[in-house]
């Protein structure tokens, strides 16, 4: 398939593009959720869910028959310094299991009705230690970022992307600090699991990483400085999902992350996406609030590999559910008051 953009400046240009809200099926949505037999709101967020998608996606009907799980999978640099309780050799080991169908995103993927493609990037060459320089030449991101464009199929409805990478909460948290601000430790989390001794390391890591990147530009520079190739295909997903006007249900933390780094560059990068959960890593529950999003779900869970949002699709497919079959008040021949 051929590259969408040959230069970070390139993509910047297409992230900039005008794709939004349909006005008029949002209106017609809203006219519908008034007629329906319910008081005004009583389906709070529900309703909120199925305005949002329809005007996305254009008419006041549309459902959800095609959406798409994507897990972007890469190596990192850092690793070696010793943040993460498991090996990189694990990032090759679970793309196999997701290639097997044996990971929980794989079941989770399933019981939505969704298909699940897997992206691995480069696993035999892992980005640089951002310890030291950058982790990625422009090229490389621009790389990873086409995959993530590439991966989308253009006749999904919804899309939800994740992660598998030793070390991405790292790569994650040096990007929420570098952008965000803040301290080394706010930002800093278990992730795989640390002892206590990893996690001092970790955080020093993520604070000299930052020390040596950060303040250096946009949210796509600061992503090439201290990110990963599966966080930058997360991103080129996203804003392919845009420009087709498919809505985006976000994972976690380290997703999250790759989110920012688009909302940074161009403000309303996200508006066709929705937080699918709160995870239990520390730093999510800032970063949502700075992304301006509310979790559809809170379950305690940081596996990553896209499991939260996947899970999260069963309950936008139950707004548009109420949204589409409930009868009107004149159809059931009830008083509206």
């Amino acid at each position: 398939m051929t590259q969408p953009f040959a230069s970070l400046s390139a993509f910047r240009d297409l992230l900039a593009a005008p794709e939004g809200v349909d006005q008029v099926a949002l209106a017609a949505a809203a006219d519908h959720n008034g007629q329906l037999t319910k008081p005004p709101g009583s389906l709070g967020r529900l309703e909120d869910l199925a305005l949002w998608y329809r005007g996305w996606r254009g008419g006041d009907r549309a459902e959800i028959a095609a959406p798409q799980v994507i897990v972007f999978a890469g190596n990192h640099g850092v690793a070696a310094r010793g943040v993460s309780a498991f090996p990189a050799e694990v990032t090759g080991q679970m793309v196999l299991n997701f290639q097997a169908g044996g990971a929980a995103v794989n079941q989770l993927a399933r019981v939505a009705g969704a298909s699940m493609t897997v992206v691995p990037l480069d696993l035999d060459r892992p980005t640089a230690d951002f310890t030291t320089g950058p982790a990625m030449t422009e090229a490389e991101l621009v790389a990873a970022l086409a995959a993530g464009w590439n991966a989308v199929e253009v006749t999904a409805d919804l899309l939800v992307v994740g992660e598998m990478g030793i070390a991405n909460t790292t790569s994650a948290a040096a990007l929420a600090l570098a952008l965000l601000g803040g301290d080394a430790a706010e930002w800093t989390g278990r992730g795989t699991g640390v002892d206590d001794a990893a996690l001092a390391v970790k955080t020093e890591v993520v604070r000299a990483s930052v020390a040596l990147h950060g303040g250096q530009g946009d949210g796509l520079e600061t992503l090439r400085r201290l990110g990963g190739r599966e966080l930058a295909g997360m991103a080129g997903a996203m804003a392919r999902a845009r420009s087709l006007r498919i809505p985006v249900i976000l994972d976690g933390f380290i997703c999250c992350a790759a989110a920012l780094c688009l909302e940074h560059t161009r403000a309303g990068a996200l508006d066709h996406a929705v937080a699918g959960h709160l995870s239990a890593e520390g730093g999510h529950a800032r970063l949502l609030q700075a992304l301006d999003k509310v979790p559809l779900l809170q379950l305690g869970l940081r596996l990553g590999e896209a499991s939260g949002g996947t899970l999260a699709i069963s309950v936008l497919k139950a707004a548009l559910a109420c949204h589409g079959g409930m009868a009107t008040f004149a159809q059931a021949g009830v008083s509206d008051g």
